[in-house]
């Protein structure tokens, strides 16, 4: 019994520090983005030794990664919340609950910018893999949607999904030569959700006819 109350305990304390470490560099991270953070920064702000973080963390690579990996799982568990919940509420809805989701934890915003439009690129393959169930919830949430809807003849529901993703990368594209820091996650959100808007329906009024007809 006394066994594995010490190790409870220990558990507790090994949490405990890992979360400390987890805090700081999500601080440093949310205010210098990868590039320009240092494990110096985070041991001095967190009041954390180095040797501590040495213990829980190999390298910087190891704790940014730990933190877009609890990015893209907090925001995807808050999206499936929601999506639960509001499941006919349409596409906007979605892109409401998003930008709530950065409201309540503003700290993950410049980790989810970075991760979307400029990841270090030695990093790019393992945050493919942290934000796999966020893409996967993007394309099941318009999948509903558009269950239903009648799609012109010509066009098939992976077409339309596809060609979301491509507008997706082209907005994202947009936001690439602005520093981090200048990134406003409510404007990006506004210019998704327009996009899909407009690939869902067009720019022109229903009914609307042109002057040249």
């Amino acid at each position: 019994m006394c066994l594995k109350v010490n190790d409870l305990k220990r558990e507790e304390k090994n949490l405990h520090s890992r979360r400390k470490i987890l805090d700081a560099a999500l601080r440093e991270f949310a205010a210098q983005g990868y590039g320009l953070s240092s494990i110096n920064t985070i041991c001095s702000e967190g009041d954390i030794s180095k040797g501590v973080l040495y213990h829980y963390f190999k390298d910087k690579d190891e704790i940014y990664l730990a933190c877009v990996n609890e990015c893209f799982d907090m925001l995807t568990a808050h999206l499936q919340e929601h999506t639960a919940r509001n499941n006919n509420k349409g596409v906007q809805a979605y892109f409401d609950a998003r930008l709530l989701f950065f409201k309540k934890q503003p700290l993950y915003q410049r980790l989810f910018c970075d991760a979307l439009i400029s990841p270090p690129p030695h990093l790019k393959e393992e945050i493919c893999k942290s934000k796999e169930a966020f893409d996967a919830l993007n394309v099941s949430v318009l999948t509903n949607f558009l269950r239903g809807k009648k799609l012109r003849d010509s066009i098939t529901m992976e077409q339309a999904i596809e060609t979301f993703r491509l507008f997706q990368d082209f907005v994202n594209a947009r936001y690439q030569m602005q520093p981090g820091s200048a990134f406003d996650i409510a404007a990006h959100e506004e210019v998704c959700s327009r996009s899909l808007n407009i690939l869902l329906y067009g720019v022109m009024e229903r009914g609307a006819k042109s002057h040249g007809q």
